[in-house]
């Protein structure tokens, strides 16, 4: 029976829990949110147009908005310059004196306030140089100077640029001329006479939408010029801070320039680093687009010439502006509990952070606590709702985020999360049932079986958060059971059924197996159940569930009887073995067994394979075993790649048998002075394993070549030199350091040798210089190759020519003719005699009036005594002549032989063709071609005859303005290809294409598809003096 204190308690719930209990205080929206923030911005200084600074914020209710100057709040009466256009300040007339600072948008609703981001509205402006003269400035030839620009006063920063003499003749900047993008200042390294002058310098202003440039009065440069301008080391006058202050991911750039003679060369690097210092730029700036904290350091910019150098150092050093690493969130608090933020952020130097709650600074006092990114307040209020901010701050900028507290009153409401209306449990099990129901503050939870109320035993608990815990279930444990919660706002319940169902059990469990990699297994698993719930299977291998959809080659669950659960595991790997659990399941409860696999297999890869002892041919091997997957190792096979090859190769070892229980070789028949990485195999009865990590590089010692460099050759080169040439050794041949090649030469009637050697793998020829070698002597030569380990053998000999001489004899009876408007043909004799290896024969040819130096060249490419020259102009008259040419160079010239070409062939096809047909042939006719005066006159015609498309066409020559064709029987259509012909050659054609069932008919084509002599076979056949 129960207490009557909780009778009234449960009437009571009773009573109110169909009543709905709403949040107390604020309900619905939320708070602004900035979804347009305002811009730094720069304004062109005197610009008539509007201002305006963007700030939109979302809301529910909308919010309203005002704005902060400095700090102070803009006061928008109607005589103000200010205006709000929904959230935007619109500003008229903007000056420098009344609108410069900070602005800050502000945003609220009754949900609370919130401050956008800080931002400057800065004026910018270029004022005129003044207009006083410039003095001249005088300077000694080989000196450096440098021209002051002294730009006028503006903001922001200026580019620069100067004009020499005139505008706008721009100063190009090289090597020897800087202009200093920071003073705007012009120097030169070394001045030179070209120099004098009058300079100017122009400054441009980039504002917003607007460019304006100004340039100053000239200043005379007067450069007294020096026989020999002394030469003196550098002076750097260029010379970046001491100190350069720049934020990360933004651009920096440093400045070096110095005066000297010859002028100097300017580089870079960076001292301060764990690597030795490199070079890494050559140029008076050094500009580095995105600095990161890397870049942070010393620079050292070193001028050097050929007498001397001059060095200066100076630090950057990377800040950064502040960014999030955590921000915080829109929360829901219970009313009397805590609640706490953290926000963080990154930055150099080092942000700090202050607390806003709707706009206002928030201190540690009574319940809030503020200790730098964290905001602490205890026992919340309703009053502690509102709009929230953490701001950031270093000297490079403030940054906000923002988030809404909303503190929370309600009585408990089971709508969202009641008790599970039907409860499922098993049987001699555990059962947990949670009581969440939504509340503020939090409720007192209690809970009864019909009209029993529980209290904590041995098999009954109720947690601290309300959830009830059964254990031991029978069926005299089913029944109703119900969540009775209760705040200071109200009071609610939930009810629902436990239903006790049999217990899940496996019947028949896996067993363990022991197989090879390869083969297949069965896993056995049955399981009884309440036969009112569904049963499934799920299994595991080390505690990972199996996924039978990645894994469906190998994993496959037996279907059939809802008892029964088996796994088949197919053509099983090395990662199959382990331990193996099958889980019964319903949605009540579950059973598990489990079971061992033995996969054997091929071994795994040995471990710790270092590589020393390197000797000229072979190396120490040694390596860790790896795992034999339950069969023993019976061998090692050593596997060698070089570094930067792909393909992995079986090394030779000693023995050539490594046996499976050692653990170490030697690897022999490697190559002297050569890198190499080792891996190893593990062999067993089941096959080879995986190779092994690979070892760290190891390079072989050095040692004498054992071959000689091969491709020897040579000849040509200037008189009285022997030019040896060949090829030379790859890297693989070459054994060691200090490489180089000997090269024994003489004369092929002498008996002594002489040697020089030659330094440099690389190197390919050698030129040998000496008055008393005659042209084109013979020379026996051998080569061989030497490292500092000692000399290779010689090559077999060769015999070699020295230097040529050029042909000293001209061609003779040197005959051009002409063969069209276009070509010529030209003929000579051979010379007779060339000391050395006559190539062939250069054609000259110029046209009257021009220079022989001016003249095209055509070479031939054997010894043939004639040539066709073509591309020439028609009606042209050339000089032509020939001379012979070998390695040496060119002859002298044959007498001059005069040509000229004819004029150009006529320019129009024939016209008015017409045909007619009789049994056995086609007659045409045409209107002759008459040619103009700059033409050549016409001699005869050319008709390109084919029938059908298929046939050989058939090449006619008449002198006449008709012609009649042969038409084979069966012919279907012919085509007619016609053009007037003479001595400058070819017309343009005409083209006809003619049914053979066409009869009498007349059609003009000009525009053919080939020339009339097309290079298409064709039969010719000459009807010059037939009668038509």
């Amino acid at each position: 029976m129960l207490p009557s204190s909780f009778a009234f308690f449960l009437s009571s719930v009773l009573l109110c829990c169909s009543a709905f209990n709403p949040i107390k205080g604020k309900s619905g929206g939320y708070g602004p949110i900035f979804e347009e923030q305002p811009q730094n911005t720069l304004f062109p200084e005197g610009s008539e147009e509007q201002l305006t600074l963007s700030c939109r914020a979302r809301a529910i209710p909308p919010a309203n908005y005002s704005w902060n100057l400095n700090g102070t709040e803009i006061s928008l009466s109607a005589n103000s310059s200010y205006r709000l256009v929904g959230g935007n300040l619109a500003i008229s007339n903007p000056s420098q004196s009344k609108h410069t600072g900070t602005y800050q948008c502000v945003a609220s609703n009754p949900r609370g306030t919130v401050l956008s981001n800080e931002a400057s509205l800065r004026f910018g402006y270029l004022h005129e140089f003044p207009p006083e003269e410039r003095d001249t400035v005088k300077i000694t030839e080989g000196w450096g100077v440098m021209l002051p620009c002294n730009p006028p006063q503006h903001y922001p920063g200026l580019s620069y640029r100067w004009l020499l003499n005139e505008f706008p003749v721009f100063l190009p900047t090289d090597s020897r001329r800087f202009v200093s993008q920071v003073t705007g200042n012009l120097y030169i390294a070394s001045t030179d006479a070209q120099d004098e002058g009058g300079y100017s310098c122009l400054t441009t202003s980039h504002i917003a939408f607007t460019t304006k440039s100004v340039y100053s009065s000239f200043t005379q440069l007067s450069v007294t010029p020096e026989a020999e301008p002394r030469l003196y080391a550098p002076s750097i006058k260029v010379r970046f801070p001491a100190e350069t202050y720049t934020l990360s991911r933004q651009a920096v750039t440093l400045e070096c320039f110095a005066f000297g003679n010859p002028v100097p060369h300017i580089r870079w690097r960076k001292v301060d680093t764990s690597q030795p210092p490199q070079w890494f730029a050559s140029d008076p700036i050094l500009h580095i687009e995105s600095v990161s904290f890397d870049d942070d350091g010393t620079y050292e910019c070193e001028a050097e010439n050929s007498k001397g150098r001059d060095t200066y150092q100076g630090r950057i050093i990377v800040q950064a502006q502040p960014e999030w690493l955590q921000i915080i969130s829109d929360t829901e608090a219970k009313i009397g509990s805590d609640h706490r933020w953290n926000c963080a952020a990154s930055g150099k130097p080092r942000p700090t952070i202050r607390w806003l709650r709707n706009g206002k600074q928030l201190k540690s006092q009574g319940r809030i606590e503020v200790s730098n990114g964290q905001l602490k307040i205890t026992n919340l209020d309703q009053e502690d709702s509102g709009m929230y901010q953490c701001v950031a701050g270093n000297k490079h900028g403030t940054i906000y985020t923002s988030a809404e507290l909303m503190v929370q009153a309600m009585a408990p409401d089971f709508r969202l999360s009641p008790v599970k209306p039907l409860i499922p449990a098993a049987r001699g099990g555990e059962i947990m049932i949670n009581c969440n129901p939504r509340a503020a503050p939090t409720p007192v939870i209690v809970w009864s079986k019909g009209t029993e109320l529980l209290r904590n035993s041995s098999r009954i608990t109720v947690t601290a958060n309300g959830t009830l815990i059964l254990k031991n279930l029978s069926r005299t444990d089913e029944g109703n059971y119900t969540c009775f919660a209760e705040n200071l706002m109200g009071k609610s319940n939930s009810t629902g059924i436990l239903s006790v169902r049999e217990a899940t059990r496996i019947t028949l469990a896996p067993s363990g197996s022991d197989i090879n990699e390869g083969e297949s297994v069965t896993m056995q698993c049955h399981a009884s159940h309440d036969p009112t719930m569904d049963l499934t299977f799920t299994w595991e291998l080390d505690g990972m569930q199996l996924n039978f959809e990645k894994e469906e080659e190998h994993y496959q669950k037996v279907s059939g009887d809802e008892s029964v659960g088996d796994l088949h595991i197919i053509n099983t790997k090395l990662r199959h073995a382990g331990k193996y659990t099958c889980t019964a399941q319903t949605v009540v409860d579950r059973a598990s067994a489990s079971a061992f696999l033995l996969v054997r297999g091929p071994p795994g890869p040995p471990g710790g394979v270092v590589a020393r002892s390197a000797k000229e041919t072979s190396i120490q091997l040694s390596w860790s075993r790896g795992f034999d997957n339950h069969n023993p190792i019976s061998r090692y096979t050593v596997e060698v790649k070089e570094p930067e090859k792909e393909e992995w190769k079986t090394a030779r070892t000693d023995p050539a048998t490594v046996e499976g229980n050692a653990e170490s070789t030697s690897v022999v028949g490697l190559t002297p002075w050569t890198d190499y990485i080792f891996r190893v195999v593990a062999s067993n009865i089941l096959g080879a394993g995986e190779p092994s990590v690979p070892s760290a590089t190891i390079r072989t010692r050095e040692a004498a070549p054992i071959v000689a460099p091969s491709g020897l050759n040579g000849g040509g080169g200037a008189p009285n030199e022997l030019t040896i040439t060949w090829k030379p050794l790859e890297r693989q041949y070459q054994h060691g350091d200090g490489f180089g090649y000997t090269i024994a030469f003489k004369r092929t009637s002498d008996e002594y040798w002489q040697t020089v050697k030659i330094l440099g793998a690389q190197s390919r020829h050698f030129v040998y210089r000496n008055e008393s070698i005659a042209a084109y002597t013979p020379f026996n030569v051998m080569i061989k190759a030497f490292n500092q380990k000692g000399e290779g053998p010689y090559s077999l000999e060769t015999i070699v020519y020295s230097a040529e001489e050029e042909p000293s004899v001209s061609p003779s009876d040197v005959k051009a003719t002409v063969l069209s408007s276009t070509e010529i043909k030209v003929e000579w004799k051979a010379v007779s005699t060339v000391t050395g290896v006559l190539l062939g024969y250069e054609i000259r040819y110029w046209k009257v009036g021009d220079k022989e130096g001016a003249a095209d060249r055509v070479r031939s490419e054997s010894l043939d005594t004639a040539a066709k020259v073509n591309g020439l102009k028609p009606n042209t008259l050339y000089h032509v002549t020939v001379r012979a040419y070998n390695r040496a160079g060119t002859g002298p010239s044959s007498p001059i032989a005069n040509v000229t070409t004819t004029k150009s062939p006529p320019n129009r096809p024939p016209d008015n063709i017409s045909w007619t047909f009789s049994r056995a042939s086609i007659r045409i006719k045409w209107d002759p071609v008459i040619s103009m005066k700059n033409e050549s006159s016409v001699t005869e015609y050319k008709i390109l005859y084919r029938v059908d498309s298929h046939s050989s066409p058939t090449l006619y020559l008449t002198s006449n303005t008709q012609a009649e064709l042969p038409l084979p029987e069966g012919a279907n259509h012919v085509t007619i290809q016609l053009c007037a012909s003479g001595v400058g050659g070819d017309g343009e054609p005409a083209e006809v294409h003619i049914p053979t069932t066409s009869g009498t008919s007349m059609m003009v084509d000009n525009s053919a598809s080939q020339n009339c002599m097309t290079k298409t076979v064709a039969v010719l056949v000459l009807i010059r003096y037939l009668t038509v």
